[in-house]
């Protein structure tokens, strides 16, 4: 009974460094003048992904994510609010769950490209839902939306999927206790 607790002490721990390294990268951003920052926030999501597992996983995402909404000003930017979730950068956030969850997925795979194919999977599914989202708040057609809120971000995102996923190997391997289910 008391390793049962100790498990859940362990993963709450691990889940609010999570949500607080999510929290700290989200404010690593740079403003573009469509209102879509680059931000490191898609590699801290993979990163909780990765190295939590896919239940885990989305744990701190779904904090972050009410946080947020709650007002707190967790987002890019120092943003917080209903506002955010629901404007023109909302879609990326919704996202970022199925990002977490195939990350984690992809965390349980035996081949690395089996669990990059996961996060990349999971990166499309976010960016397709921001495109969306960002489509539908400006009024703008999907072709425009994608070449202003995807495609210049693409790249960056990819690295970041990859870095996630090989920090998350190191940090698994270092604090093994406390990523122990």
């Amino acid at each position: 009974m008391e390793r049962k607790n100790s498990v859940s002490v362990r993963m709450l721990t691990a889940s609010a460094l999570l949500t607080a390294v999510t929290i700290v990268l989200a404010q690593i951003s740079v403003m573009t003048p469509w209102g879509v920052p680059f931000t490191l926030q898609t590699f801290a999501i993979a990163l909780c992904g990765y190295t939590l597992g896919a239940r885990a996983g989305i744990v701190p995402v779904i904090v972050y994510i009410i946080m947020g909404a709650a007002g707190v000003p967790v987002f890019s930017n120092f943003r917080g609010g209903i506002n955010v979730i629901f404007g023109i950068t909302g879609g990326f956030i919704f996202g970022f769950i199925p990002l977490a969850l195939l990350c984690g997925i992809g965390k349980e795979r035996r081949h690395t490209a089996a669990r990059l194919l996961l996060g990349l999977l999971g990166l499309i599914l976010c960016h397709a839902l921001g495109v969306l989202q960002f489509s539908f708040a400006t009024s703008s057609n999907l072709m425009r939306s994608l070449m202003l809120v995807s495609l210049p971000y693409i790249v960056k995102d990819m690295v970041s999927i990859a870095s996630a996923y090989y920090l998350s190997a190191a940090i698994r391997k270092a604090i093994p206790k406390l990523l122990k289910n």
